[in-house]
Order: structure tokens, then sequence, then C-alpha cells
């Protein structure tokens, strides 16, 4: 009985350790980034600059905290709302390199 349940421990034990490092290197870095992008979606303010689902790059024109629409622009003289949710990214500001 007790090298019966210790080749089953033996068998199942590759299938853990591939199920752990599959969750360390995959999972759980792109939680982190998940969690990262709503706290900086949540955050949103006039002039920010961001990317959307569709690949629209634009810049933050009205951002309200309880609202889920945002404007932005995105050409001279054309500003767009988007759901909060479509954003995929808020990208860095340009340091001025003088």
């Amino acid at each position: 009985m007790s090298q019966q349940l210790s080749a089953t421990v033996v068998q199942f034990a590759p299938l853990v350790l591939i199920f752990g490092v599959f969750y360390w290197l995959i999972l759980r870095p792109q939680q982190q980034r998940q969690k990262e992008l709503r706290k900086r979606l949540g955050a949103l303010k006039r002039g920010d600059r961001v990317v959307t689902a569709g690949g629209l790059l634009g810049t933050v024109a009205k951002a309200r905290d309880d609202s889920r629409e945002i404007e932005i622009d995105i050409a001279a003289n054309v500003r767009v709302t988007v759901l909060r949710d479509t954003i995929s990214a808020v990208l860095a500001p340009d340091v001025a390199n003088d």
C-alpha cells in the first residue's frame, strides 16, 4: 500500500512541478501587468497619451473618475469618446533631451 502511494506521488510530481513553473513564468506576470494597467486607468488625467485596443493613439482630453467614458484627441479638432476598458496602454511621457 505504501509503495503504491509513493509511486502515485512520484508519478504526479512532474505535473505539479510543470504547473508551478507555468504559473510563475506566465500567469503571475500577466496578472501583475493587468493589475498595473487597472491602476493606471483609474488614474488617467487630461494630457495622458493612451493607446486603445483598436490601435488609436491619442491624448486624454476629458476623464472623470466616476465615468466609464473618456474623450481622447486623436488629431487636430478630432475628439472621440472611448470606454475606459478599451484602453490597452498608457504611454510614458516623452522626456525632452536638451
